[in-house]
């Protein structure tokens, strides 16, 4: 019997023989579907040359010593040479297969177990876990069986598996070899929609082969037919990138899209319902969704490549709930510590349930509510997250609620659209008398929480003198009475929720159906905050700066290398550049010390930690000349445009008083929420003293090996450490353990801005993604990347239009250098933040509201602004030209005509 086997062979049906992959193939071949002709290498050719080469399994334990075996296993079986006899019959049936100017495709499958799990089946499609390679000669097919053995073998194939529960040990696999079809066209299409189960034909079809689609390499049109209507709906996008075949041994290759292709939908509406039809053919033949992979030559013949049944993300049986994180991340964006987690949770419980008493919630009410209260945020995979329901529960004893739960959930990113109900309306008339009793106090209260929070600052410093028993004691009152008075801030931003819905409904009522771009200029002006006054003192400090030439070179040329930052701000204190500007220095360091990017993640420094980032912070400053007049006056320009616009549109005098009133009330409201931001990143700035000079306290007594391991412990087993009550006394265990975890969690996707896990099951422990726990789904996935010129439309927030080259942050711990005269295209930002859009000419944000950061910042800096802007950050690409208009809410990519 020949080792290999070939169409019309009953053992090419059988999974367990040749994998799920290949046995369908050989189905839909004998049922008269244009499938190329392919041979198989079974699993029996794999056993026998693999069973001398593997190292034993380990047992599933730490991922860095599965991942060794794995690279070792791979790299054994890369340099397998298969027996004598297979090789030549490879190459017989290769050359005949072929053809005399032939190429082919060898692709491995992992063999399902007796119980049918393997890559392609119905439980787990392990897409993507094992090789293929096309465009593969004759001569070179025995070459690529054995790199096909050897993909079988990679760290995350394994790792996957282990995640999956299955043994390692139990890796086989087969190969086939497929003629190589010359398609012109390629597609992937699910017979349902695959995020949704919906009967819904979801087809991405791209020119060149289907490598292209799968890997994302190519750009690709998408298409969505309605099964029972028939009804097409398309995406279409300008096509610049193909993959096509190689030269010699390089296999696919990245090809430029012929021009007059590049506009024109890859698919014709004819073709796109073949390719439909196709996948519903495939579904009815296997009884089960199917996604298909084909290809189509230049004929206009389809041929099907690959079907393996859809594995649709796993649905939470019964209730569930949602989670979210999309304000939360201008807070405590990316993966945050023990130490940063604890604390946070602790902030949100204590303050809010200081909201909700001084909003009149009954304490009964609020001790039958404490379970919530304690589960307001939760970490997900490393990543804080808002509990929704649990919010829900609680600003829904709030009265009033109703009427603003609208903007409370725009803000929240929830999306929905609440209406108040007839007797929700009724029921917020009676509690209209408190709530006005409320509001005036408010004004009062915020001025008495802000003279309290000074006298609190001003009295702790010195700290790194204290002993251990000084700053518990100290940290333990400081959050004792932030629950007591923190509430005030809350209220405030109860009220500025009230303002913004009663001053938005006025304007669009008597003024303008577009009130979001005109409030936007009308809430520039007025007093500065305490966030501005902190940019408008680094301007100052920047100004004098430029007034020592020898300083402003300095500062404009360093990078770490030769002259430093840390040098220059040590020659800057000391009085080398004269005692106005040392002055000015320390006088920043004091009062805005705490202000830095991810200022509430309490295992990031500022310039309380490292003065020094003061000088990077500055330094774009220096490069642009920025003063604090010219920041005034553009500030001032935008409030005198939108006055005018609103003189001119507003008719009669009394609706424009009314509406100057509401707009004085929502600006003294905002500035009250801006200030109270900046005191709670001092807040943490000051238990982020606490903690990291506790935590050296801890290194110097041989607890932990380093003071800044102590990011990776809660706070209260940092202060455990000293009253007692430690469960595990061994600090370095812990740190250890959550380090890894951590380190693991930044390899693993982001789980996105929204997630859904059951009610009444454990969280998963482990990432919330395709190959993840069972139980948990990840939000919708992000856009496809755009590779085309066009319009993006958010809220206007900040007028005026700019161009420039986009500068994508991401990870917002890049230098504000870096943003110098660019435009920042961002997920979220946060009042940290503010030195990077200090240097930029323009932002444009995927979250946010009118309200939000970054809309107020924009304004206050003067620079065009758009939020809330869909997929902004995979859309626009770094470095790609763009124009923000910050008064229509519009970002266009530009062409290349339009930039030349």
């Amino acid at each position: 019997m020949t080792a290999l086997i070939r169409s019309g062979d009953a053992r090419l049906t059988d999974a367990t023989v040749t994998g799920h992959k290949f046995a369908r193939q050989e189905l839909l071949r004998r049922a008269g579907f244009r499938v190329p002709e392919f041979f198989c290498v079974p699993v029996a050719a794999f056993d026998a040359v693999a069973r001398d080469l593997l190292p034993p399994a380990p047992d599933p334990g730490g991922e860095a010593e599965l991942a060794a075996w794995a690279a070792d296993a791979a790299t054994r079986l890369s340099s397998a040479v298969p027996p004598g006899p297979l090789a030549a019959e490879l190459h017989e049936a290769a050359t005949a297969l072929a053809g005399e100017h032939g190429l082919l495709a060898v692709r491995a499958c992992v063999v399902a177990d007796a119980d049918g799990v393997g890559e392609d089946g119905v439980s787990d499609a392990f897409a993507g876990m094992t090789e293929s390679y096309l465009y593969v000669r004759p001569e070179d097919v025995s070459r690529r069986v054995v790199q096909c053995w050897a993909s079988g073998f990679t760290p995350q194939s394994i790792l996957y598996r282990v995640r999956r529960g299955l043994s390692v040990g139990s890796v086989r696999l087969a190969v086939g070899v497929q003629v190589m079809v010359p398609g012109v066209r390629s597609f992937v299409a699910f017979s349902r929609d695959p995020r949704t189960g919906e009967a819904a034909c979801v087809i991405a079809a791209a020119h060149g082969i289907g490598e292209g689609v799968v890997q994302e390499r190519a750009d690709v049109d998408h298409f969505f037919v309605d099964t029972a209507s028939g009804r097409i709906k398309s995406e279409v996008v300008v096509k610049r990138v193909m993959m096509t075949g190689g030269d010699g041994d390089e296999g696919p290759a990245p090809r430029p899209v012929p021009a007059e292709q590049a506009e024109q939908p890859v698919l014709t509406d004819g073709e796109v319902r073949r390719v439909s039809d196709l996948a519903t053919e495939v579904e009815a033949f296997f009884g089960l969704p199917q996604d298909i992979e084909g290809t189509i030559t230049p004929d206009g013949a389809v041929h099907l490549v690959q079907a393996r049944p859809v594995v649709f993300a796993d649905r939470p049986e019964g209730p569930a709930v949602r989670w979210s994180n999309h304000n939360i991340t201008e807070s405590f964006p990316g993966l945050s510590g023990a130490l940063t987690y604890s604390q946070a949770r602790a902030f949100y419980r204590l303050i809010f349930r200081d909201l909700y008493r001084r909003m009149g919630v009954p304490d009964r009410r609020l001790r039958a509510l404490e379970h919530h209260l304690n589960r307001m945020v939760g970490l997900v995979d490393g990543r804080v997250y808002y509990r929704l329901d649990a919010w829900l529960a609680l600003h829904g004893q709030i009265p009033g609620f109703p009427l603003v739960r609208r903007w409370w959930e725009r803000s929240m990113g929830i999306g929905g659209d609440h209406r108040p109900s007839a007797s929700d309306k009724i029921r917020a008339l009676f509690s209209v008398p408190g709530l006005v009793a409320r509001a005036a106090r408010r004004p009062g209260e915020a001025r008495d929480f802000l003279r309290w929070w000074d006298r609190v600052v001003d009295q702790s410093t010195g700290m790194d003198e204290w002993t251990p028993e000084r700053l518990i004691a100290f940290y333990r009152w400081l959050w004792a009475e932030a629950g007591r008075r923190w509430g005030v801030t809350l209220v405030n931003s109860f009220f500025l929720l009230v303002w913004t819905t009663l001053t938005s409904a006025a304007l669009r009522r008597w003024v303008t159906d577009d009130e979001q771009r005109l409030l936007g200029g009308l809430l520039t002006g007025g007093r500065e905050n305490r966030s501005l006054l902190g940019v408008r003192s680094a301007i100052a400090l920047a100004e004098l700066v430029c007034g020592r030439p020898e300083l402003a070179g300095r500062i404009r040329s360093c990078d770490g290398e030769g002259d430093s930052a840390e040098k220059i701000w040590a020659d800057v204190v000391s009085g080398r550049y004269g005692a106005e500007i040392a002055r000015a220095a320390a006088t920043h360091l004091h009062r805005y010390g705490d202000r830095a990017l991810h200022d509430l993640k309490l295992e990031e420094p500022s310039p309380r930690q490292r003065p020094s980032m003061i000088i990077e912070m500055i330094k774009p400053m220096v490069h642009g000349g920025l003063t604090v007049a010219g920041s005034r006056a553009k500030e001032l320009a935008a409030r005198a445009e939108a006055e005018r616009e609103l003189r001119e549109r507003c008719p009669g005098t009394v609706r424009l008083l009314v509406v100057r009133a509401l707009v004085t009330g929502l600006r003294r409201a905002v500035k009250t929420r801006e200030d109270t931001r900046y005191c709670r990143s001092q807040l943490f700035g000051l238990t982020r003293q606490v903690m990291w000079r506790l935590g050296d306290l801890l290194a110097e007594a041989g607890r932990l090996d380093r003071g800044r391991d102590v990011v990776d412990l809660t706070v209260e087993e940092v202060l455990g450490a000293y009253d007692g009550t430690l469960v595990d006394a061994d600090l370095r265990s812990l740190v250890r353990a959550r380090r890894e975890e951590r380190s693991a969690a930044a390899e693993r996707p982001d789980p996105g801005v929204e997630l859904t896990t059951p009610l009444n099951r454990p969280m998963p422990g482990g990432p919330l993604y395709a190959g993840g726990p069972a139980g948990a789904r990840p939000g919708p996935p992000a856009p496809e990347p755009a590779t085309v010129a066009g319009d993006l439309q958010g809220l206007p927030s900040s007028n005026g239009v700019v161009r420039g080259e986009a500068r994508v942050v991401l990870d917002p711990s890049v230098s504000p250098e870096s943003c110098r005269d660019r435009i920042i295209v961002a997920k979220e930002t946060d009042p940290g933040w503010l030195f990077l859009m200090m240097a930029a000419r323009g932002m444009v944000v995927e979250r946010g509201t009118l309200l939000s950061h970054t809309a107020i910042t924009g304004r206050l800096l003067g620079i065009p602004t758009v939020v809330s802007v869909p997929g902004a950050t995979t859309l626009i690409k770094d470095g790609a030209l763009v124009e923000v208009d910050g008064a229509e809410g519009r970002v266009r990519v530009l062409t290349a005509a339009e930039t030349s």
